[in-house]
């Protein structure tokens, strides 16, 4: 209303059809004033002609999003029985999925293959308690549900079978079908929950698109500030050629993954790589640049380890007093790490399932999983996203994060299939497709310090994935200026892109 008062005090009318639409006048807060320039009356056409609304008219609603999934339980002390109902809770809904499959219907709890002939044929169900080679290159799997465990064996003969069994990581849930001998299952096949062959691929109706921006790491020395600056110019459209101005009228989303600070205390001489050495401060800088958002998108944000909060996952939103500068900001909206969201519904259309999780987990898959370390390892984001949409859980074994049991369900299970994953944490980018699931790994916004080095981590900073909801094409625009970061080290700005995207710089 004030900007309203202000227009009306300069002879400019708005429409009653925009001053009356909470879709349309929020937009009224991105005009420029060299747009208002002999302008008499705000209204549709007006809009359109500067850009704020896309072409045909139709806009998305800044409201229209549904928060399916964020994790808000208060904590409580815990006890060991908490970590025994939490894995059979996990348990129970992983071997659902299973349980739906022709093969399992004849599936036999552990305790019961006492009662089974020798060289008889069994199925069972459990979670990977232990695995080990032997001298003769066998791989023993002791697997155990609620009832039991027993031993699996795979032979080096059965190579398909076992390639597959060196991928298979502690505590995921396997399903087996195999041959029953001296307390030892000798495995024919072995099934994971993975997602099935079903998975609806959805196209939306209207031609809005999501900005995906990996992990800010606001107040570090290695901030690429002015790269971030351009983004922000381009999302208001001021900056970039023709065809990525119009891009930029189409976002309607943008979805943050977490770190969006550098944080404090997070590594050993963190000290050394800040430039903002202030937790509060480090969040108020970022709100200010979120600010300049324009109001009609609508951001999503989640935290991630650098954050500040607890660090064991599910992450509660961001709603500490640290971050008070973001949670008054009116377009945005904080959600727990991990979440899932529901954008672009209509009244004859679902929308999409969004599955947000800034991604801690994905170093460790990374590392320990032998098709993808063989392949590149942290480099192929795309892959670890992939396992982990197979084993339908997004941190399956104890050690690779840190979290909490919660005893009435296990919230990193992925129950409910998502059209899109979004991760980040590694500083890579990537778009692919599994299943018809749009897996989406997010950049970053700083280049390389002395512990990523140290990890491993080769970044791609400055690139935001475009997803297109009509079309689900992914595009991946380049803010990277130069081959160097602010500390003047080398950075990959040429790197491969796994999946291929389409790929292109901002123009001037």
């Amino acid at each position: 209303m004030d900007i309203i008062r202000s227009l009306l005090e300069r002879g400019i009318l708005v429409s009653p059809e925009v001053m009356g639409d909470p879709l349309l006048a929020p937009m009224l807060s991105d005009i420029t004033e060299e747009q208002l320039t002999n302008t008499a009356v705000i209204d549709k056409d007006f809009l359109l002609s500067i850009g704020l609304l896309p072409k045909g008219g139709a806009v998305s609603a800044n409201s229209n999003f549904k928060i399916v999934f964020s994790y808000d339980k208060k904590p409580k002390k815990l006890f060991v029985t908490d970590f025994v109902s939490y894995f059979n809770r996990r348990f129970e809904k992983l071997s659902s999925f299973l349980r739906q499959r022709q093969e399992f219907q004849r599936t036999v709890s552990i305790n019961r293959l006492k009662g089974k002939t020798e060289k008889e044929q069994v199925v069972i169900i459990g979670l990977v308690f232990e695995k080990s080679v032997t001298k003769n290159n066998n791989i023993i799997i002791t697997l155990e549900d609620p009832t039991g465990s027993i031993n699996l064996m795979i032979k080096p003969d059965k190579k398909e079978l076992y390639a597959f069994a060196k991928d298979v990581v502690l505590d995921e849930l396997i399903g087996v079908e195999g041959t029953l001998s001296n307390n030892f299952i000798f495995a024919n096949n072995i099934f994971i929950p993975d997602v099935p062959t079903t998975k609806e691929f959805k196209m939306g109706p209207v031609d809005d698109c999501v900005a995906v921006v990996g992990d800010p790491h606001f107040g570090s020395k290695a901030f690429l500030k002015e790269e971030f600056e351009d983004f922000i110019e381009w999302i208001n459209q001021r900056k970039g050629n023709e065809d990525q101005k119009a891009l930029a009228a189409k976002v309607k989303y943008i979805v943050m993954a977490g770190d969006l600070v550098e944080g404090i205390g997070i590594y050993p001489g963190q000290e050394e790589d800040l430039i903002i050495n202030n937790i509060q401060e480090q969040y108020d800088v970022f709100a200010e640049y979120i600010r300049s958002i324009p109001n009609h998108i609508r951001i999503f944000i989640s935290p991630g380890n650098h954050d500040a909060g607890r660090i064991s996952e599910p992450q509660p939103p961001i709603n500490h007093k640290y971050a008070e500068s973001i949670r008054t900001i009116p377009n945005v909206t904080l959600v727990s790490n991990p979440a899932i969201i529901n954008i672009g519904s209509t009244s004859d259309f679902p929308g999409f399932d969004m599955l947000i999780y800034h991604g801690y987990s994905l170093i460790y898959y990374a590392d320990h999983v032998d098709s993808i370390r063989s392949k590149g390892g942290q480099k192929r984001s795309d892959l670890i996203m992939r396992f982990l949409l197979q084993r339908r859980h997004l941190a399956p074994t104890h050690t690779s994060n840190l979290y909490i049991p919660d005893c009435e369900e296990d919230p990193m299970v992925i129950s409910e299939l998502p059209d899109f994953f979004i991760t980040g944490h590694i500083h890579r980018v990537s778009a692919s497709n599994y299943k018809n699931i749009t897996l989406i790994n997010g950049s970053c916004w700083n280049g390389v310090t002395e512990d990523q080095e140290k990890r491993g981590i080769l970044p791609q900073p400055a690139k935001v994935p475009i997803i297109n909801l009509k079309t689900r094409e992914v595009k991946i625009i380049n803010f990277l200026k130069d081959d160097k970061d602010s500390q003047g080290k080398l950075i990959q700005k040429k790197d491969v892109v796994e999946d291929k995207k389409e790929e292109y710089a901002l123009t001037e």
